[in-house]
């Protein structure tokens, strides 16, 4: 009898040391300094580099696909046990209480972007697959551990990956929630742009000369701003009214006539916009009391028509729940306008397993159609769904069970993981029931007792499927 947890405590300083330098790499989207070799710029290439020669020294195979990817291996066999993890981070934002990328340690957790989405479980993973190889355990099966350096965004990484790589006959995704992620929700990534820009509406009437909120389609929006002209001298007793309803903070601030909007929301990651404050939409609710001209007009009453106090796509007649996954959500996570280049809105979609695509496909561009707005496509990850009944459900069900002394239990997100690019794969921790959900919000961080118990588990998990 092998005691897992036993086997992890006798690693705890290495574990702890390994993954806050693994943090310390700011490894966010930089097509700044993107290069052949590094496609999503340098932080990120660091970050792979760093992990395989980390593998290497350990005794692991590895390849680097083009800086897309890479992999660590060990094990003979036919048969490939797929562990998928990422290394990519989304930017830190504002607001933290210390810095995010040092990594610091207080009341037993790590505080770091990427603590827990995703360098905290990948170093978990990394350390269980350390495990097994280190005790000679007989395996008949190779195991190999994947690193994605683009989950954050487009997926370009395993897409690329997979052209080149065998696909895993079976695995997981350590990168959401225990006991199981057997469902994922449809993902498109979209944006309503506007067609033509008319600089018209520069009579006395209310004017929007500018309006940005957002960085990234699967983040709500934490902070929006907007600049108008023409507007009432009672706007900021107005504005700061709205605020104190709604509570939130901000401010409003004229010069020569025109008015400077600040609201700031609440960040969370885009599968759950319902948890969530977004500042561009609220900041959107308040304009649409006032009359404005031309395009900018366009823009207010789009996004107040369709999206205003809605993150489950009733306004547009697209809301939809089914029992595996749940029910359809929206977030709007990008919002621009300016005179010059007129209006657009970036929206992530998450929708049931069940739910027929194509239809609201199809309103969403009649939807756009109405206030001259253009739909494009961005990305879309169609729904994944494991049986029940299947051996990978049943293995790692028994594995959480004799680990946590827990019952096991099934369940879908809406967020996406690398689980659904396998052929059979599902997300297996390393959030456990009842902790918080901190991905993508400020002051991320992993509870290290929690961390060594995810090890554990994983490597009785990789032990199990490869045995």
């Amino acid at each position: 009898m092998i005691d897992w947890k036993q086997e992890v405590e006798n690693r705890r300083d290495d574990l702890i040391r390994d993954l806050q330098e693994l943090l310390q790499i700011e490894s966010v989207l930089d097509p700044e300094s993107a290069r052949e070799g590094a496609p999503f710029g340098e932080g990120i290439d660091r970050a792979l580099t760093h992990f395989l020669e980390k593998g290497e020294a350990d005794g692991f195979s590895s390849k680097n696909v083009d800086g897309y990817a890479g992999h660590l291996e060990f094990g003979e066999g036919e048969e490939l046990v797929g562990v998928l993890c990422h290394l990519d981070v989304v930017p830190a934002g504002d607001g933290w209480s210390s810095d995010p990328f040092a990594a610091e340690i207080r009341d037993g957790r790590i505080y770091a972007r990427g603590a827990i989405d995703d360098k905290g479980p990948t170093m978990a993973a990394y350390y269980a697959m350390k495990i097994v190889k280190e005790l000679g355990l007989d395996v008949s099966k190779r195991v190999r551990m994947i690193f994605g350096t683009d989950e954050e965004s487009n997926w370009r990484c395993v897409k690329h990956y997979f052209k080149h790589e065998e696909m895993p006959t079976i695995g997981f995704a350590p990168d959401a929630d225990f006991p199981i992620i057997y469902a994922e929700k449809g993902i498109f990534d979209c944006e309503w742009k506007q067609s033509s820009v008319d600089e018209a509406g520069d009579g006395e009437g209310a004017r929007l000369v500018s309006f940005d909120s957002g960085r990234r389609l699967n983040m709500v929006p934490d902070y929006a701003e907007a600049v108008a002209a023409g507007l009432p001298s009672d706007v900021e007793a107005s504005f700061n009214s709205f605020l104190a309803d709604i509570g939130l903070t901000g401010e409003v601030v004229e010069s020569d006539g025109r008015f400077t909007f600040k609201l700031e929301g609440i960040s969370v990651h885009g599968s759950k916009p319902e948890t969530g404050k977004n500042a561009g939409l609220f900041l959107a609710e308040f304009l649409s009391a006032y009359s404005f001209e031309g395009d900018g007009g366009s823009f207010i009453r789009f996004v107040s028509e369709y999206l205003t106090s809605d993150t489950e796509g009733a306004k547009l007649e697209i809301a939809d729940s089914d029992e595996v996954s749940g029910p359809l959500t929206l977030n709007a996570g990008i919002m621009r306008y300016t005179v010059e280049e007129g209006g657009m809105i970036g929206m992530n979609l998450r929708y049931p397993v069940s739910h027929n695509f194509e239809r609201t496909r199809g309103v969403l561009e009649e939807a756009g159609a109405r206030f001259g707005y253009e739909l494009k496509e961005i990305e879309h990850l169609g729904p994944h769904h494991v049986p029940e009944d299947h051996p990978l459900i049943k293995t790692l069900m028994s594995v959480y069970e004799e680990q946590t002394g827990e019952d096991g239990y099934l369940i879908s997100i809406g967020g996406g993981t690398y689980a659904r690019s396998l052929d059979a794969g599902v997300a297996f921790g390393a959030l456990f029931p009842g902790e918080d959900e901190l991905a993508h919000q400020k002051d991320e961080y992993i509870d290290i007792e929690n961390l060594m118990k995810a090890t554990a588990i994983y490597a009785q998990a990789i032990y199990e499927l490869a045995k």
